[in-house]
Formats: structure tokens, sequence, C-alpha cells
């Protein structure tokens, strides 16, 4: 009797999902170190418009919607400060999305460590991590295959697979330009497949 409710109910809310009639919501993260684009992507998805910010100093919360999903979205910042009280913010989260400055050579190994410590979480083993490489745009930015090495993510979703698969966290990492509007678009198809 479940198993008829549970396909009762996906292809109800699928039907109203693709007409546009029902919408999930959902808790996401973004995480990373300061400069690499946290806010400034948080902006663009909320109005498409890029400007510069100030350093986040304080977390802050937006509402956005990204296809049938309405997000609560939390820029915690990324300075070292910010970073001892990410793991408050953990209950609940359906999603993180983890953005690197591929151009910033010097803080990848930086950046590595804090993401092992997100991946080594136990509050965060079942969570999708849409990890952005962003400012691709940048003159010294490493290349896709080089930042997934140096960031030791040698065995990802795929960004092709569009369901969860038993046990396995969904991991993926996506180059992009977040003031080119290029690329993280294809990193929010993917995530969105996971929540």
């Amino acid at each position: 009797m479940a198993a008829i409710w549970d396909w009762v109910s996906g292809t109800v809310s699928g039907l109203l999902s693709y007409l546009g009639l029902y919408s999930k919501e959902a808790k996401l993260l973004f995480l990373g170190l300061d400069n690499a684009g946290k806010t400034t992507l948080l902006q663009v998805l909320k109005t498409d418009k890029v400007q510069a910010f100030e350093p986040t100093f304080h977390a802050g919360k937006e509402e956005l919607q990204i296809g049938s999903v309405v997000f609560t979205a939390h820029d915690l910042g990324g300075h070292e400060t910010a970073r001892k009280v990410w793991d408050h913010h953990f209950a609940d989260v359906d999603a993180v999305v983890y953005l690197v400055d591929s151009a910033d050579r010097e803080r990848i190994p930086e950046a590595k460590k804090e993401l092992d410590e997100l991946l080594a979480n136990p509050a965060m083993d079942t969570v999708p991590f849409l990890i952005l490489g962003n400012k691709i745009d940048a003159q010294y930015a490493l290349p896709d295959q080089e930042l997934r090495a140096l960031l030791g993510l040698v065995q990802t979703t795929g960004k092709d697979v569009t369901s969860g698969l038993d046990g396995v966290r969904p991991i993926e990492l996506f180059m992009c330009s977040v003031v080119r509007k290029i690329g993280y678009d294809k990193g929010f198809v993917w995530l969105l497949n996971f929540i």
C-alpha cells in the first residue's frame, strides 16, 4: 500500500511541478573561502545583476527560486572566523554550494582543507555538494582537471547523473564565472536532481 501511495504522490507532485503549480522548499548553504564569489553569486541568482560587495562579515539569508525549488539560501561568509561557526548551520541543510576561486592558486590548499572538513562532517554525509570553480575568466585560473586534482575530487558523481545512488553522496565540480554569468547554471541544473 505504501508503494502505491508513493507512486501516486510522486506522479501528482511531478505533474504539478511540470505545470508550475507545485514547488519544493530547501535550505542551501553558500560556503567557501572569502573572496570566492559567494555573495556575488547569490545576488546574481536573486537579481540577475553583477555588482561588487564588501567581504561578508555577518551571515546573510535570501530566498530565491531555481526551477521548482524555493531555496532559503544562507551566505555564511568565508573569512577564518566565519568558518568556525559554519557547522551551526548544518541542521536540515538540503544542499551545499562550495565556491573556490580557481585563479587564487596560493589558497587552493586552504580551500581543499575546508572542503575536506565539510565532507568529513557526519552531519553532511548525505548532503549534495555542488562545487563551483569560479573566476575562469581570470588570467591565471586553473583548468577543470587541475583544480579537480588539487581539491582531491577524483571520484565525483558525474555531470550527467540525474538521480541519487544509494549510499553515494552527490558531489560534482563545475567551472564558472559568476561575473560573466556562465557555467554555474549547469551546476544548479545538476544539483536540482538531488533536492
